[in-house]
């Protein structure tokens, strides 16, 4: 241990203070403090920074002591969370509910929370806690969460001790199983690549996914691990698993949905260590019936005609009715009320997907994916994409961008997840309104690196 201080005490100082920071950060802070927030959270980013910078790990050897040292310190501060409520979310009662509501054999797709608590019925424990927690807009809608993440969620509450607190002890361990699984995988597919797998840690030891994922509950920590595992096995040539993993990653959240026509190009001509595969129309046809196949049957157990309807209803409410820390969507709409006084939302609301999947089929079909650099790089982008033309981007919604980034050379996704923070400042306030001009600056600096790297810059996509 003396030895250990000794070689890596830069790194182990930095540790000691971001532990300090965590720990306050998860059970001192509120989300109307937002003062407080951002400048924890900036401090968080800097000692990660020079954690990463000065851990001396060594790529060449798997079992370095400074791989060891990274390893322990991502696990740690995601075990400091362990106990805390989140403070920056409330999604978390809405979990719960939906998981003692299956214990109680009742269909989450097919009841809203209002539907019981507005007749006097109470079907879960502590239902009138969990209802008050959640607010209006969840508990007012049918459940939109996939079939593995209700899994999740049910896993959760069958933690001791029958509480709201154990329940989310038990959420926080899946979610941080997740995350070591994408350690695991996304280390081992970037060795594969012959890429530096230290760039794994940019996204393991990334403050903004240490926050939204283990401290805020977001299940997109697991819908990654099955994508990261998707790719991992694609590129080990078992499509076949890969179809049925990458199945199992939309049934936890439906966003790699979006990402399928993005495979043709790996199917129609794949490269690795030198060599030009090509696999075919028919491999593709079946690896997409292999997905959408497991995808159904993962569905199976709930499904109804009721469950069908309620579930594309609640679905397409996200496009059509709900807005947060949009960018192109916010101009659209000042662009709507200058010319018809009115809130546009729901014809914007339409026609920006129609635009999204115009330039997902563009990279699909234009784009050279035959590498997976390339493939990481072309789903980073037709995402990135996506979210500058969504009418909603809540923070935890670019932990994709993040884990994408570290297969290629770009960076922009870390400068977001570092300036996402500012959408946080629309609680400072009890009405929950946002500051337009700080969604500006927030994309801003976005949209300015972004377009720095891809346009003037042109970085290439690997070193």
């Amino acid at each position: 241990m003396i030895a250990l201080w000794k070689y890596h005490k830069i790194p182990f100082l930095f540790f000691i203070a971001s532990c300090i920071v965590y720990l306050w950060f998860a059970y001192h802070i509120t989300r109307i403090e937002t003062t407080q927030l951002l400048l924890l959270y900036i401090a968080l980013f800097v000692f990660a920074y020079k954690i990463i910078k000065t851990s001396g790990f060594n790529t060449s050897t798997s079992l370095s002591t400074g791989f060891r040292l990274l390893v322990i310190f991502s696990i740690a501060f995601r075990v400091l969370l362990l106990f805390s409520i989140p403070n920056l979310s409330q999604d978390f009662y809405r979990f719960i509910w939906d998981g003692r509501l299956i214990l109680e054999g009742f269909n989450p797709y097919l009841y809203t929370p209002d539907s019981f608590i507005n007749s006097g019925k109470f079907p879960v424990d502590q239902a009138q806690e969990l209802y008050n927690g959640m607010g209006s807009l969840s508990s007012s809608h049918f459940s939109n969460y996939p079939p593995l993440n209700q899994l999740c969620f049910v896993i959760a509450n069958l933690f001791p001790g029958q509480s709201i607190l154990s329940s989310v002890i038990g959420l926080r361990l899946v979610i941080i199983a997740a995350d070591i699984g994408t350690l695991y995988f996304g280390k081992k597919l970037l060795e594969r690549l012959k890429l530096p797998s230290n760039r794994i840690y940019w996204y393991i030891l990334n403050p903004f996914i240490i926050i939204e994922l283990t401290g805020n509950l977001h299940f997109e920590g697991v819908m990654i691990f099955f994508i990261i595992w998707a790719l991992y096995l694609l590129h080990a040539r078992k499509w076949k698993w890969a179809a049925v993993v990458l199945a199992c990653s939309i049934s936890v959240k439906l966003i790699p949905l979006m990402l399928l026509p993005l495979f043709f190009g790996w199917f129609n001509s794949n490269k690795l260590n030198g060599q030009t595969e090509r696999l075919g129309l028919l491999k593709l046809i079946a690896f997409y019936s292999i997905v959408i196949a497991t995808t159904l049957l993962l569905f199976l157990p709930f499904f109804s005609m009721e469950f069908v309807t309620n579930y594309s209803k609640t679905v397409g409410l996200w496009f059509g009715n709900f807005e947060f820390n949009a960018s192109i969507y916010y101009v659209a709409r000042a662009i709507g009320y200058a010319l018809t006084g009115y809130n546009e939302i729901a014809i914007i609301g339409k026609v920006l997907p129609i635009i999204s999947v115009a330039i997902i089929l563009g990279f699909s079909f234009l784009k050279q994916n035959n590498s997976l650099p390339r493939l990481a790089a072309s789903m980073l982008l037709a995402l990135t994409f996506y979210l500058f033309l969504s009418t909603t981007v809540h923070p935890w919604y670019i932990a994709t961008l993040v884990i994408l980034s570290v297969f290629t050379n770009y960076k922009f996704p870390l400068v977001w997840s570092l300036v996402i923070a500012l959408s946080y400042l629309a609680y400072s306030n009890s009405t929950y309104s946002e500051n337009l001009w700080i969604i500006a600056l927030e994309y801003a600096i976005v949209l300015s690196f972004f377009t720095w790297e891809i346009f003037i810059k042109k970085r290439p996509l690997v070193s």
